[in-house]
């Protein structure tokens, strides 16, 4: 089956909270600790762990382990020669992880990088030239479609969207683009555009799903998501954090279990129509393969779009 007729898509977990709990030696960050995206270099097997851990679990979807791989995130670690190195890597290690394991996927992952141009941070071309760098290794590397997500300024998304087509086009390619937007627990984006605002910027582009990651857990989710079952005509992808991240004893804590996480999501496909679900900051194996034990079965519910 194609990743575009599957009916229900279920997407990995976190990246980042499941790498903290690995051992990963001071040598393999190389002075560059915080920096993920290097691990796919100096640390493979570990990236190649969590892969297999989030596909045995239940997932789907391997998003690649690339979140910050453009050169500007990775320029301030001084690896901004590395970029088309360090997605190549990701996207072998994801497909390899994949291997013989039918109706399974990879995205290439594109996160919004440091610094926004709505709040003057980076200008337009240099953000646009950055995000084609990085989707040119992505396409070149083999991944299944693209994942523009964690948006917090409509500038952005809407740079790296055009990056994103432009360079389908440029490759010949016909590869499904998810585009994904973060909306705080005040109820607007980093630059304070809200959901409706994110509709109608985005209609014009022909994604294959338009919803919602990180920030907060699904709970505080719960009416975008009903304003994108009523007015997106797409398919619509909740990635929600392991519940609103809490402060407890001075490290960050997510307090929803796996199957609380599952039982929220499996409203959202059965109530609201949403068809592609994973998860965000915090969520492990566990809430995966919980999610895929709920949605077992599982039909998304219709939805009458409002013109």
């Amino acid at each position: 089956m194609k990743m575009t007729e599957c009916p229900v898509l279920i997407f990995d977990g976190a990246c980042g909270t499941n790498l903290q709990l690995f051992d990963i030696q001071p040598a393999q960050w190389n002075d560059c600790e915080g920096c993920n995206e290097l691990l796919n270099l100096t640390a493979p097997p570990h990236i190649a762990r969590l892969h297999s851990e989030m596909l045995d679990a239940g997932a789907m979807v391997l998003e690649t382990n690339t979140f910050g791989a453009s050169r500007i995130v990775l320029g301030e670690y001084g690896l901004q020669d590395r970029v088309r190195e360090i997605n190549t890597r990701a996207v072998e290690i994801a497909r390899k992880a994949i291997a013989g394991r039918e109706g399974r996927f990879v995205a290439g992952s594109v996160g919004p990088g440091t610094k926004l141009p709505s709040l003057g941070h980076i200008d337009v071309d240099s953000l646009k030239a950055a995000t084609i760098e990085q989707i040119s290794a992505l396409l070149d590397a083999g991944v299944d479609c693209l994942m523009i997500e964690t948006c917090q300024d409509m500038l952005q998304t809407k740079t790296a969207l055009i990056a994103a087509f432009e360079m389908l086009e440029t490759a010949g390619l016909e590869l499904p683009v998810l585009a994904s937007v973060t909306i705080e627990q005040q109820g607007t984006m980093l630059v304070g555009s809200d959901i409706a605002a994110v509709v109608a910027t985005l209609e014009p582009f022909p994604l294959l799903s338009l919803g919602l990651n990180c920030a907060t857990g699904p709970k505080d989710m719960v009416s975008h998501v009903h304003y994108l079952s009523q007015h997106w005509p797409g398919r619509i992808s909740v990635i929600p954090n392991q519940g609103m991240p809490e402060v407890v004893d001075g490290k960050t804590h997510y307090p929803l279990a796996p199957k609380d996480f599952a039982e929220q999501m499996w409203r959202f496909v059965t109530q609201q129509g949403v068809s592609i679900v994973g998860g965000c900051c915090g969520t492990s194996p566990a809430h995966i393969a919980a999610l895929a034990a709920r949605l077992d079965g599982v039909t998304p519910a219709r939805r009458e779009v409002i013109q």
